[in-house]
């Protein structure tokens, strides 16, 4: 039977010519086009306001950096390292974070909109607020994400294991859960909209019970 949960669409990125950008010129509020960066330490810098079009991370440190309200468009990030990240109320924009380690992730009121997330290690993912559309994290490991209070439409998780998920007060449409391994919930009711699997059900409902104080004897 054909699923009635709906994809994420996203379109591959393009092939562009890009420049070598000058790391140490770039700062706050800067606006970047088709330039690519290349084992480079942006640790610790203030980034705030920052704009990529069309650019590339490649083995680049954002250790601390500011990167508040930043603007990533059409952009590749590969082989990032963060053990803060700190990028809250800043837009993803058809947008790939691949091979990447991320410790704490400060990403709350950001707005998501076709990217791809794959074979990335993340801590805790703070996505509070956050608005998601088309949206598919493939074969990452994440110790906790929280989605408290997200708007998500058409995000999916293949091959992800996820140690702790907080849906609290979330909407969720055409959310597909069926390739997510996930050992904790939080916020159960903000489950509505998702789709799961038979198996996460039975786990569910015995997430729902412990939750209530329910003893199950068989």
């Amino acid at each position: 039977m054909k699923s009635s949960t709906h994809p994420p669409r996203i379109d591959a990125l393009r092939d562009v010519q890009r420049t070598d950008g000058d790391a140490a010129s770039v700062d706050a509020d800067d606006d970047l086009e088709l330039e690519s960066f290349a084992d480079t330490d942006f640790s610790g810098r203030d980034l705030a306001g920052l704009t990529l079009r069309e650019c590339a991370f490649d083995g680049v440190d954002l250790d601390d950096a500011n990167l508040r309200g930043a603007r990533f468009l059409e952009t590749t990030l590969s082989g990032v390292h963060a053990p803060i990240l700190r990028m809250s109320r800043s837009t993803l924009r058809d947008v790939v974070l691949e091979r990447s380690r991320l410790g704490s992730a400060e990403l709350f009121d950001t707005t998501w909109n076709g990217v791809r997330v794959r074979q990335c290690k993340l801590g805790y993912v703070n996505l509070r607020g956050s608005h998601l559309t088309d949206v598919i994290f493939e074969d990452c490991t994440i110790d906790e994400l929280d989605l408290g209070g997200v708007t998500a439409t058409r995000v999916a998780f293949p091959g992800t294991t996820v140690k702790t998920l907080d849906v609290t007060r979330a909407t969720l449409k055409h959310v597909d859960l069926r390739g997510l391994d996930f050992r904790a919930v939080h916020g159960l009711e903000g489950l509505a909209g998702a789709t799961v699997n038979e198996v996460q059900v039975a786990e569910l409902a015995q997430l729902f019970a412990a939750q209530l104080g329910i003893v199950v004897e068989g």
